[in-house]
């Protein structure tokens, strides 16, 4: 078994296509695909795009032999491996939509974990669901009180006959796929991604965005139920005839410096991350690890899907200077799932252009103020990442509440208009008018600024904390917070809620492995003391065990479901010492 070459022998075509189908069918051409890495960085399976249209084909005949309508949702558990990309593209030839539903599920989870498959699938109306053999138990349970015409492993699938009925691929104006935003855990939303939608944004990440030529090679382990992995790892490479080399996010977790063996090995150029990821490798390498890499051939290491901090970048470059990584690899950028991916990137070959603002005016009139020392005779600041240029096709808005645009260095709803825009929530018209306008227009829901061309993304503005009247940014509270010794980066969470007074409070909770009382004391004061210097804000510190704060299926931080375990926590606390207190009178 080799993995496939990094030259498809064909004419290079950035995604000029109208369709998937149309895409993998000139790929399949070529002698480029897909190859999967197990748990030990080892190749255990090829998927060329040649066998992919072969197989999806055949695979498209079966379950059009079930009888399934056209538009049908097929859901799939979709595990980093070959039975994902069979059964994806077997819906686009059979005229089926594709549904991503996650693969991933957190220790002691279980229940909450079946019980997220089984919304996914009642939203989306699911027909027929798929799941690898580590997941078919999970996916049963699922499907218990749904009315589904099958769901099984791969194996299962395979079993049944094919159709003598011709295939007829989506269209253009078709649904490519539903796309389930990585926060909706509770109040699933999939997102409408059209044939057109999507490739539009591939064409622009490829001309625009990456600049892909013949040479390129992407190496991922990003889970490809995630817009990012999805779009950025399987249909890019598609489109532009590329090959892509995997490993799963549960491999990466537990061995993230697989990530850059197999960058080296295979001359990888092109791999993604959010920062978290890109600091769990620093902190995992060891100063000896570098010689037994060489990443020379990284010419764009994307840094996505969260607000970016460049500290642990820093670290990650510093740490990988002598495996020959250069730091102006790195390349800012800015996207969601209803917009297919991508919105902007920053130039290449630039690095991580950071700012300094004045904390103050940004807290208070949401004014850019730029700072250019900060020291103890200056103004305090905060630090925000320059995203970069907004892809060509967008239209961009920054708007106050009042639907007004604002001026550049001026903090506002950040909205959009332009062909890679989703059609709409799945079978959800109320949240699909709360954040489309009949204009097109997209409410992202994030708050930033723009300069010039170019946009800075600050905050979720359902994320901001206000305190009498000023925005905090959580990510500046929790930033503070892991600077301290036994904080660890990404491990911290922090929002606000009002009390029975009305009263704005708030709340950091930090994972910590700390079990002396006396230190767990100290911690604490000590983080309650930095958010009042540096923030004047009185915060509750509550300190929980390792594994406790909940991620989304991405695996970034979920604050609104943090928010939700510590109010839990806090009514039991209350119940119980309700009852104490009673037995005591």
């Amino acid at each position: 078994m080799k993995i496939t070459p990094l030259n498809s022998s064909l004419p290079l075509r950035n995604a000029s296509f109208d369709t998937l189908v149309e895409a993998l069918e000139y790929a399949a051409e070529g002698e480029t695909g897909y190859n999967f890495y197990d748990g030990r960085g080892e190749l255990s399976s090829v998927l060329s795009y040649k066998d992919l249209r072969l197989e999806a084909k055949c695979l498209a005949k079966k379950l059009v032999g079930l009888g399934l309508k056209r538009g049908a949702r097929v859901a799939i558990v979709a595990e980093t491996d070959p039975t994902f990309h069979r059964f994806f593209f077997a819906c686009q030839y059979a005229g089926f939509v594709p549904v991503a539903l996650p693969a991933g599920f957190q220790i002691g989870a279980r229940k909450a974990y079946v019980e997220q498959l089984e919304r996914m699938l009642d939203t989306c109306g699911a027909d027929v669901a798929v799941a690898p053999e580590s997941h078919i138990g999970f996916l049963k349970q699922a499907v218990e009180r749904l009315d589904l015409v099958k769901a099984g492993t791969s194996d299962e699938f395979d079993t049944l006959h094919e159709s003598e009925k011709k295939l007829f691929p989506l269209h253009a104006d078709d649904i490519a796929y539903l796309q389930y935003t990585s926060g909706s855990t509770r109040f699933p939303r999939g997102v409408e991604i059209s044939q057109k939608s999507v490739m539009a944004n591939l064409r622009d990440i490829s001309v625009h965005g990456l600049k892909i030529t013949e040479q390129d090679r992407m190496v991922s382990w990003l889970p490809l139920y995630h817009d990012m992995g999805l779009v950025a790892f399987v249909l890019l490479p598609l489109g532009s005839q590329l090959s892509a080399d995997y490993l799963s996010p549960r491999t990466f977790g537990m061995r993230p410096r697989l990530w850059l063996k197999l960058l080296s090995q295979n001359k990888g150029t092109i791999s993604s991350s959010p920062p978290f990821g890109y600091a769990l490798c620093a902190k995992r390498l060891r100063l000896t690890d570098q010689d037994k890499y060489d990443l020379s051939s990284w010419r764009v290491a994307c840094v996505g899907a969260e607000r970016i901090h460049p500290e642990p970048l820093r670290q990650f470059a510093h740490v990988l200077k002598a495996a020959y990584f250069n730091p102006k690899a790195f390349v800012a950028c800015y996207g969601m799932a209803e917009c297919a991916l991508a919105i902007s990137f920053e130039a290449l070959d630039v690095g991580i252009k950071s700012m300094q603002v004045d904390k103050g005016k940004m807290s208070s009139e949401g004014l850019v103020i730029p700072v250019s020392k900060v020291d103890e005779n200056t103004v305090k600041a905060l630090t925000f990442v320059d995203c970069g240029k907004v892809l060509p096709s967008f239209e961009l808005a920054i708007r106050g509440d009042d639907g007004s645009d604002l001026p550049d260095n001026q903090c506002g709803r950040i909205c959009l208009r332009g062909p890679s825009v989703m059609t709409g929530y799945f079978q959800n018209p109320a949240a699909t008018e709360e954040s489309l306008s009949s204009d097109g227009w997209l409410d992202t829901g994030d708050i930033g600024y723009r300069i010039g061309e170019n946009i800075v993304v600050t905050a979720r503005r359902k994320d901001v904390i206000i305190v009498n009247g000023r925005n905090i940014w959580p990510h500046d509270l929790e930033y503070l917070a892991e600077t301290l010794p036994g904080v660890r980066f990404g491990n911290v969470s922090a929002f606000s809620f009002s009390d029975e007074k009305g009263s704005d409070q708030v709340v950091m909770v930090v994972e910590s492995r700390e079990k002396n009382p006396a230190k767990i004391r100290t911690l604490v004061s000590e983080l309650s003391a930095l958010m009042t210097e540096n923030f004047g804000i009185v915060c509750h510190i509550d300190l929980v065990p390792p594994r406790t704060l909940p991620r989304t299926s991405s695996g970034k931080l979920s604050r609104s479901k943090a928010k939700q375990d510590f109010l839990a926590r806090l009514e039991l606390f209350n119940a119980s010492s309700s009852q104490v207190a009673g037995g005591n009178g």
